[in-house]
């Protein structure tokens, strides 16, 4: 016990030196969810669990969370458990990249894992809302054109995302153009584009069993997100352009 604990207190000073880059990043990722991951990779290491196995620790979570959605009426239990869930899952997402970095075995079966998790996370999410919506909600049928934009919005975010990360690595030979995807960014411009974090829709759940109140605020979220798309395709594009 004394050992893990030592080893514990190690990892999360050693974690606070090895922290990715910032830029871009939401205010709920940045001062919410990377330091409760680094708790946690603290955590795995003293426990001498493998990135891989906190990946899959997080999807098992994120699934218990996503599965809640679907198969029960939201009541305000359902609800607490549904966000806590999926903010833990969030939470050691954030851990298994930690973790990776502090073991010194970052690889990209693990980076392929953790994408794919993630995939899979974005894709299922807005499906089971349109699950929960048709079983249980006493809306209109059109509104449920609006968890089926999301996904649509939600999915291309992530892809363009990864691409353009993808793009900026082949070329990362060229200082001048990697050095667009590193560096910092405010504390305002976190702020700004808190709606786009996962982490944010994760807490909006605690509203899943109030129905007219989670809707507007998903679909305010929603419309947010795909503003956000719009502004950001145009500046990866040219971005991605200037790698020639």
């Amino acid at each position: 016990m004394l050992q893990q604990t030592q080893g514990y207190r190690w990892a999360v000073t050693e974690l606070r030196q090895r922290q990715k880059t910032n830029k871009g990043a939401p205010a709920y990722s940045r001062f919410i969810n990377r330091p409760l991951g680094r708790r946690l990779a603290a955590v795995a290491y003293s426990l001498s669990l493998t990135p891989n196995a906190v990946t899959g620790l997080s999807a098992l979570c994120t699934a218990g969370g996503l599965a809640t959605i679907a198969l029960f009426e939201p009541t305000v239990l359902t609800s607490m458990l549904i966000a806590a869930l999926l903010v833990l899952g969030y939470a050691l997402d954030s851990a298994d990249g930690q973790l990776a970095r502090l073991q010194g075995r970052g690889s990209a079966a693990g980076e392929w894992l953790d994408h794919i998790v993630d995939a899979v996370k974005t894709v299922s999410l807005h499906v089971v809302v349109l699950i929960c919506w048709y079983r249980f909600y006493p809306v209109d049928e059109g509104w449920y054109l609006v968890p089926m934009a999301y996904q649509v919005v939600a999915c291309s975010l992530f892809f363009s995302m990864i691409l353009t990360d993808q793009l900026r690595r082949l070329n990362a030979g060229s200082k001048d153009h990697y050095l667009q995807g590193q560096g910092k960014s405010s504390a305002l411009y976190s702020l700004a584009v808190v709606p786009t974090d996962f982490g944010l829709i994760c807490i909006a759940f605690l509203l899943l069993w109030w129905p007219p109140v989670f809707m507007t605020v998903y679909a305010l979220l929603m419309l947010a997100n795909a503003a956000f798309l719009v502004l950001a395709l145009y500046k990866w594009y040219r971005e991605v352009k200037s790698l020639g």
